[in-house]
């Protein structure tokens, strides 16, 4: 009896060691924000950052985008050199923008150009919320008001690619004029007959929400992309009442008319390439 009890090993749970910790890359995997399943990092990029399992759709840099809709090699950045400065001299600022470009290899927090989709010219601008949250400065402002005037001038349709944080804080009244600024680009396109199509991305809020966003000619969003101006905290402290769940939500605001229709990533090409042919005789 002693001896079948002392003969018994208990396992005991065992450290891993440095060399195993080094046989394992950094970033190979990637958990889903949605069910919290792990997968590898190259099987969720092969799916566009959407998750297999539950359908989470995952931020997108400016680039993975641009990859996932052009046809190939037919992309061509406008005004890459154009990049904030420090206007109000705000303590700090420049040594952010300067850690953002690190990060992101980006120059602004939004890439602007001229590319082809399913054979159709488009104008295009999408944004990247791993710069300065997406933050809406006055360089971004500019280049996307020369996007829309370069689609006016070639008569192509404009998309854009929107998720942002609000404006710029740092640049003050400055980020505030850039929704006039681009509202503006905006209208004079339509009354010269252009094409514009916007598609809110996790998250769309502010003065982003509240400007160009919220104008074009087709108004789409991905699923579950939170969109909306200001917080649900501070709406629930102002109207004294508890909103819904799904409140700012894509479905939510296709449900309340603001969205013609909640696309999700995998079916974006397609549609988008449907509709740049379909309007493409009536651009002027």
């Amino acid at each position: 009896m002693l001896k079948d009890f002392f003969g018994k090993r208990r396992k005991y749970a065992t450290i891993p060691s440095e060399q195993s910790k080094i046989d394992v890359p950094e970033g190979l995997m990637q958990k889903c924000h949605g069910c919290n399943k792990i997968y590898y990092r190259k099987e969720m990029k092969k799916s566009l950052n959407v998750c297999p399992n539950c359908g989470y759709h995952h931020p997108m840099t400016a680039w993975e985008r641009i990859d996932s809709l052009f046809d190939e090699g037919t992309f061509h950045e406008w005004d890459k050199g154009l990049t904030s400065g420090n206007p109000l001299d705000f303590p700090g600022y420049e040594v952010k923008i300067a850690k953002d470009r690190e990060k992101t290899a980006l120059n602004e927090g939004v890439v602007t150009g001229k590319g082809m989709i399913a054979d159709n010219a488009v104008a295009f601008a999408v944004m990247d919320s791993s710069f300065r949250m997406g933050s809406l400065g006055s360089a971004m402002g500019e280049k996307i008001a020369r996007a829309i005037e370069n689609a006016k001038e070639e008569s192509i349709p404009f998309i854009i690619f929107t998720a942002s944080g609000g404006a710029r804080m740092q640049e003050g009244m400055l980020s505030l004029m850039q929704m006039a600024k681009t509202s503006i680009a905006i209208k004079r396109f339509s009354d010269a007959g252009g094409l514009m199509i916007s598609v809110m991305t996790h998250p769309t809020t502010g003065g982003v929400s509240a400007s160009f966003a919220s104008i074009g000619d087709y108004n789409f969003a991905e699923p579950g992309a939170l969109i909306g101006f200001a917080g649900r905290r501070i709406i629930e402290q102002t109207i004294r009442e508890k909103l819904p769940d799904d409140f700012q939500t894509a479905e939510f605001q296709l449900k309340h008319g603001q969205l013609d229709k909640v696309i999700h990533r995998h079916e974006m090409k397609e549609l988008l390439s449907k509709l740049v042919a379909m309007h493409k005789r009536e651009v002027k």
